[in-house]
């Protein structure tokens, strides 16, 4: 391999600003979800777009909300919650959940999941678990979810992508099926 003429970065033992970092991090792809719950009150919602799976035995996933979020709040009570991989044709959905409006289920139509939190329709991928822990984290609140039943919808088309600071689409046009292998180095 030739070695390159870069300039290897600069490394700092400041921590970073929130612009950087924020900047920086942006450059990770991530899905737009929308985490739900029932509460005694009504069906609650909030979007995310930091959410992913955590463990297989046990199936266990994880999103985080912010700290002082009443929504997150809400759903850590309801002790069960339902995510849903919002489809890329759902951005008033996300907009809808990530803003304090009145009746963020305005926007969309749901039907009850198991268990009993709203299933958004539309959605590519619903995973409904039940809160096995949360924790503070930093600015955020780190919720854990014990997976008790998932499924897609392959028909919905592809998901919502929140990347450089903005929702955007996957180029199906780009997409290749790259053949799956255990990832068995990392556990040596």
């Amino acid at each position: 391999m030739p070695a390159s003429t870069a300039t290897p970065p600069q490394t700092s033992t400041d921590a970073p600003d929130a612009a950087t970092f924020r900047s920086v991090l942006g450059q990770v792809p991530t899905a737009v979800s929308v985490v739900t719950a029932v509460t005694p009150k009504g069906p609650v919602g909030v979007t995310v777009g930091s959410f992913t799976s955590v463990s297989l035995d046990p199936a266990l996933v994880v999103f985080y909300g912010g700290l002082h979020s009443a929504s997150a709040a809400a759903v850590v009570a309801a002790g069960s919650f339902c995510v849903n991989v919002l489809s890329q044709d759902q951005q008033q959905v996300c907009g809808a959940f990530a803003g304090r409006t009145g009746d963020r289920f305005a926007s969309c139509t749901w039907q009850p999941a198991g268990n009993g939190a709203p299933r958004l329709d539309g959605a590519t991928a619903w995973i409904e678990c039940d809160v096995e822990e949360s924790f503070p984290a930093g600015d955020h609140l780190a919720v854990i979810g014990r997976v008790r039943h998932l499924s897609t919808a392959w028909e919905q088309g592809l998901p919502l992508i929140f990347h450089r600071g903005r929702l955007t689409r996957l180029d199906p046009a780009c997409g290749r099926h790259v053949p799956t292998q255990r990832f068995d180095w990392w556990d040596a």
